[in-house]
């Protein structure tokens, strides 16, 4: 319910309490409107009162509780109060005999208290009882801790003895349960750890019982906790005094916290106390060694303490003895100064010269400057501080960033000596403590003209570089760094706050931005006592994108075979490849990677030409050309394969009167299909390109050779026809067309000559 239910439900209950018309209303008096009962209540408490009047004393008035609940936990008490008149009656509303409150299931009861005397109108009057939370349930510290709670006792105490409550406030309702039962103690139902029924074992050393314990609530709250009991043997040295009564003189004036006197008592474990008086005005005792010390100065003084000496383990085994202790004062005294303890901070930017503290010492009778003032203490201390008579001075700069200054800790102490005249001279030392603070003072300093340089291929998360901010305050060089504006689509970059290192959030286009510039700030940290003092500066930073080359060159085709017809002496182009680079037009080189036997062949940019010998040789050359782009490491290229055949150009024809044919030739047609299938590497895929194309010129050549061997019987045929046949012209003329088998290229043959013209 929020704050405005709860305020709203109020007023609600409060319309409802508002008076109203009652007949004989009279008749219910004192009865409260709502009462707050906590759910802890026990049954029998009381929940509220009321009288109860009648006009007529024949008989007692009959009164009835009603509630809304059909189950309501609450009964009535009705008793009278003038058993002579027998008029006036008292009606107590009381929490039913095992009734059980729960604020989470019921938080409100609307009652109806209804009185109806001899012969008179039934009066009603309401009651809201408002039901709390109650006390949640919570252990002690020392009995939720990981070791537990510790108790020791004697192997001595008694069988049953209660050595441990584990809740000793009155809280009602619980139940404790013992997890382990390795162990001779008794738990009772009430929370309380005993001692064996049988006692503990005397013949055994120390003994150590660990129990664990868990407490729950009647709504089911519950803690849990350990109790270890270490059991001491009995047998141990008891604790006594040598003297029970002392007396001690001290002749002159004793300062705070001097030493008058020490006691001593045998025994274990032993630890000292003052019994009387209850608390001593003068005196004070150590309580591990013993030693009295005065509470302040003393000049004449006289106190009885009753001191007692008992084992710390064993409380029950002490001793007491008397210590009458009398100061006789005289009339040397030291000298008092106010303060008589100079505690301060000052900032690193005081001024040379600066009065920290001026002393205000009497007990100096006689001539005025009697007093002498002196500064003991560290060199460190002496170096920065002095005395101008009564005053502390700062005699140089305390400056926090400084290195002597941090080798103190940035904490001076020293004491102050003032000394009065006389004999003999009399002295009163104040303890002196001086802290620096920081001081904001230097702007932090970025590196000038920082400059990166990534590239665009970079992963999210690498790497761009690190600014070196410095700052001359202590601790040094402590700086957050920040990006003006933060990461985003024109800033793909974020900044460590810490460590100031740049690193690549976003995707990166060397098209789009070749550079980024970017504005760092550094702000200093822990500089100043006040953290909102800071100190900042912009530097900025220039981040190039570096362009990358996105994959390897892609040339069509990547195969080719070439017949080449040339001549002796001349330089003949073989091809021209066509090749594609990268996204942002990055050159692409060129370079001849195999197959250019006796250096044939030659690149001028993407043109390869060929260089005859004299006189040409009909041959094939398997050249693999390497193609890439850019300066990435490592190098991504594509390699070329060309398989060029060379033919001698023979002596020309002379034109003939056959009509010629033209065949168009056939444009290549590259498909280009797309599996997932191994991808060997590229040097595995040029050696069998060349392999392949080896092959294929081997087998060439074969059917070369088988295919002129025909035409060449045939044109012998030919020419014995010509010279023997009679009959010659009845055969048909032979118009001396032809098809090459290798290429399908048409040529007209010369029966005669035996040449070749290609049409």
């Amino acid at each position: 319910m929020g704050m405005h239910g709860r305020l709203t439900f109020l007023l609600l209950l409060l319309s409802f309490c508002a008076p109203g018309t009652f007949v004989r209303a009279a008749a219910l008096l004192d009865l409260p409107c709502m009462v707050t009962l906590s759910e802890d209540a026990v049954p029998g408490t009381s929940v509220a009162e009321v009288t109860v009047s009648c006009s007529n004393t024949s008989d007692s008035p009959n009164v009835t509780l009603h509630g809304t609940e059909p189950s309501h936990p609450f009964s009535l008490i009705t008793s009278s109060t003038d058993p002579m008149a027998n008029t006036t009656f008292q009606v107590e509303v009381t929490l039913r005999a095992g009734a059980e409150l729960n604020a989470h299931w019921v938080n409100l009861y609307t009652l109806t208290l209804w009185a109806t005397c001899p012969g008179e109108d039934k009066v009603e009057k309401q009651l809201f009882v408002w039901v709390k939370e109650g006390q949640v349930l919570h252990c002690d510290a020392p009995f939720t801790s990981a070791e537990g709670d510790v108790v020791r006792v004697l192997a001595d105490v008694a069988p049953r003895t209660p050595l441990y409550a584990v809740m000793p406030q009155p809280l009602g309702g619980l139940t404790f349960r013992l997890r382990n039962h390795n162990t001779p103690l008794m738990l009772t139902h009430q929370g309380l750890v005993l001692a064996p029924a049988g006692g503990f074992d005397l013949s055994k050393g120390t003994q150590v019982f660990r129990l664990e314990i868990e407490v729950m609530d009647r709504k089911g709250h519950n803690c849990s906790g350990a109790v270890r009991v270490e059991v001491l043997p009995s047998c141990h040295p008891c604790v006594s005094f040598l003297e029970m009564q002392q007396a001690v003189t001290v002749p002159g004036v004793i300062g705070p916290l001097e030493v008058v006197t020490q006691v001593h008592a045998s025994g274990d474990n032993v630890r000292y106390a003052i019994l009387a008086p209850m608390a001593p005005k003068f005196f004070t005792i150590d309580e591990m060694t013993g030693k009295i010390r005065s509470t302040h100065r003393l000049e004449v003084a006289q106190e009885q303490l009753l001191i007692q000496a008992y084992n710390a383990l064993h409380p029950a085994d002490h001793a007491t003895t008397m210590l009458n202790i009398t100061v006789q004062g005289t009339d040397q005294r030291e000298p008092s100064c106010v303060p008589a303890i100079f505690v301060s901070q000052v900032p690193e930017t005081v001024l040379t010269g600066s009065t920290l503290v001026t002393l205000t010492c009497t007990g100096c009778k006689g001539a005025e400057g009697c007093l002498h003032y002196a500064l003991e203490g560290p060199p460190a201390s002496r170096s920065h501080f002095r005395m101008e008579g009564p005053q502390l001075q700062v005699s140089t700069t305390l400056d926090y960033d400084s290195k002597a200054v941090a080798t103190v800790g940035f904490q001076f102490i020293a004491t102050i000596v003032v000394t009065a005249g006389g004999q003999p001279p009399r002295s009163t030392r104040v303890p002196m403590l001086v802290t620096v603070t920081p001081i904001n003072e230097f702007t932090p300093v970025c590196p000038n003209g920082t400059t990166f340089t990534v590239p665009e291929t970079a992963a999210f998360g690498s790497a761009v570089g690190l600014i070196a901010g410095t700052d001359r305050d202590y601790p040094p060089d402590s700086l957050e760094y920040s990006l003006e504006g933060g990461p985003g689509p024109e800033q793909p970059f974020s900044i460590n706050v810490h460590t100031g290192e740049i690193r690549v959030v976003g995707p990166l286009d060397s098209r789009q931005h070749k550079s980024y510039r970017l504005t760092v700030r550094l702000t200093d940290t822990h500089n100043d006592l006040d953290p909102a003092k800071q100190r900042s500066c912009l530097c900025a930073v220039t981040v190039h994108v570096q362009a990358v080359l996105d994959q390897a060159p892609v040339c069509t085709p990547e195969v080719q075979e070439l017949w080449i017809t040339v001549r002796s002496g001349s330089r003949q182009p073989v091809t021209r490849l066509v090749c594609q680079g990268s996204r942002d037009g990055t050159t692409l080189t060129y370079s001849i990677a195999g197959g250019n036997e006796d250096g044939r062949f030659q690149l001028e940019g993407n043109t390869i030409l060929y260089l005859p010998n004299n006189p040409p040789e009909p041959r094939t050359f398997v050249l693999l050309v390497e193609v890439w782009g850019g300066s990435s490491v490592p190098r991504r290229s594509t390699v070329v394969a060309l398989v060029v055949h060379i033919t001698p150009r023979s002596t020309s024809v002379p034109p003939s009167t056959t009509t010629q044919r033209t065949t168009p030739l056939k444009e290549r047609l590259v498909v280009t299909q797309m599996e997932a299938v191994w991808q060997p590497p590229a040097w595995f895929v040029a050696v069998l390109t060349v392999s392949g194309a080896l092959l294929l010129a081997a087998l060439g050549c074969i059917a070369r050779s088988l295919l002129c061997s025909p035409w060449n019987v045939v044109e012998q045929k030919g020419d014995e026809g010509e010279q023997g046949s009679s009959h010659a012209s009845s055969l048909e003329q032979f118009d001396g067309r032809a098809q090459d088998p290798r290429d399908g290229r048409d040529y007209l043959f010369n029966s005669k000559t035996g040449a070749r013209r290609w049409i």
